[in-house]
């Protein structure tokens, strides 16, 4: 009877085992594929960061260059 318990058992445990292995799995894959579109985004992020500081540095100068010139036309 115990052998059979047993048997029993140990057939229905090697699905459920591949299943939850199954579960785990996917459920890594997806956290990996997330982390890749955070970094995906931080990279965008960063790059925008740079673009936008850049702009920044050439508006200034452009009102720097232009600055003068207004100056000269009020004397």
């Amino acid at each position: 009877m115990l052998i059979a318990i047993v048997t029993v058992v140990m057939i229905f445990s090697i699905p459920i085992i591949a299943i939850v292995t199954d579960h785990f799995q996917k459920s890594y894959k997806y956290k990996q594929s997330i982390l890749q579109d955070q970094l995906e985004l931080e990279r965008l992020k960063q790059k925008n960061f740079v673009m936008e500081t850049e702009k920044m540095k050439l508006e200034l100068e452009r009102m720097k260059l232009e600055r003068p010139k207004d100056k000269t036309e009020i004397i």
